[in-house]
């Protein structure tokens, strides 16, 4: 098959990976999880003229991932990868990276649970196996560069590489990668941040693609069916212990809970507490006392939030800057306080009262459509 004839003559796929050399000359490196996005990146690279490679880490032992629905890098998705990669006529591997992500990923996520934080897993799982060892190997295969299905754009600004929102918020992906390095977002690559998903299914149908109509992954890829506790209590047995759900103003024992691991800030069901005169929410988890402290909705604002292991990614610019704290949230506008970038701790201020905010969570700071950096949660200030 000529792979530079499976798309329509207008596509310029070369453009899409912005190569050093001429395509021909050149190799690129596929991030290929099995899903239809990572996919199509791999297609567009073929489509381009340059030798194209494909690297699935596969993240659970795979037997056990056999037929697991909603996940990546597992089982069926493995599969799917391999397919794709004998229908584009491109070398693929499969590296074990199970201990690797069982470590950084999922015992973290137990370990934020256990503490009464709201973990992220996809931005660790980023941060570690994802990039730093794809791209330690897309290095060692002398590739050019390292290419992924990821929705985000990355840009030549005036003082060097930037790394913008899609073009289709709805599915924009920034969220995630703000811990991204400079000097790894100068050997990445996101042909897919310029395309709408309808597109990419397109794309995908045009290849001839096994999987141009597989549904997108859900939830946390290691929890596919969302019983995030079920995970958590299954690793840190001591995470179901019972404890108490106490009234934040009034220091009223109002029941008894299963265990702080089934319960997050700004959680309003699964409660079982009646009675009251108004509604009440997750304001709080005492980890060590085991208490789960709720209060009406209003102890939910908050008007700042302090960060840790911050990054940054290019200079700060003299603009209003905005930040979101849920990847799927709206940007808000914010100040900033402190250093950001070198894993230093910095303050957002909101300039008006943020709701949902947890510590556990990453915020991400933006610059209009530029991630600038962000960092993890450490606490937060209750709004004036």
């Amino acid at each position: 098959m000529d792979d530079t004839r499976i798309f329509d003559a207008g596509l310029d796929a070369a453009a899409l990976f912005d190569l050093p050399k001429p395509a021909s000359e050149s190799r690129i490196v596929v991030a290929m999880s099995g899903g239809v996005d990572s996919s199509v990146v791999a297609a567009l690279a073929a489509a381009s003229g340059a030798e194209v490679i494909g690297i699935t880490l596969q993240l659970y032992d795979y037997g056990a991932a056999t037929g697991r629905k909603g996940a990546c890098c597992a089982g069926d998705d493995i599969r799917d990868a391999r397919a794709v990669a004998d229908r584009l006529g491109m070398a693929h591997y499969v590296f074990d990276h199970e201990s690797a992500f069982r470590e950084e990923v999922v015992e973290q996520f137990a370990d934020d649970y256990m503490a009464g934080r709201t973990p992220v897993p996809c931005i660790r799982c980023n941060m570690g196996p994802k990039f730093t060892d794809l791209l330690r190997m897309a290095r060692e295969l002398g590739a050019d560069c390292l290419a992924t299905g990821h929705y985000v754009r990355r840009v030549e600004g005036a003082a060097g590489v930037e790394l913008h929102r899609a073009m289709d918020p709805a599915r924009d992906q920034s969220y995630f990668l703000y811990g991204t390095t400079e000097e790894q977002l100068d050997y990445l690559r996101f042909p897919l941040g310029g395309l709408p998903k309808t597109e990419v299914r397109r794309l995908a149908e045009q290849a001839g693609l096994r999987n141009a109509a597989k549904p997108d992954s859900q939830d946390i890829c290691f929890v596919p069916d969302g019983d995030y506790a079920k995970i958590v209590k299954s690793m840190r047995p001591e995470g179901g212990a019972p404890g108490r759900i106490v009234h934040a103003e009034t220091g009223e024992a109002l029941g008894e809970h299963k265990g702080i691991i089934h319960y997050t800030v700004g959680q309003r069901r699964g409660l079982e507490i009646g009675g009251q005169p108004e509604p009440l929410y997750v304001v709080a988890l005492e980890a060590q006392s085991r208490e789960v402290r709720v209060g009406p909705k209003r102890m939910l604002a908050v008007g700042a939030a302090s960060l840790i292991e911050t990054n940054r990614i290019g200079p700060l610019p003299d603009v209003q800057l905005s930040a979101k704290v849920r990847s799927l949230a709206k940007p808000v506008l914010i100040t900033l306080e402190g250093k950001l970038g070198d894993g230093a701790s910095a303050t957002i201020r909101f300039a008006e009262p943020e709701f949902g905010v947890a510590p556990g969570q990453a915020a991400v700071i933006y610059a209009g459509e530029r991630v600038v950096g962000g960092g993890w949660i450490a606490g937060t200030e209750p709004a004036a």
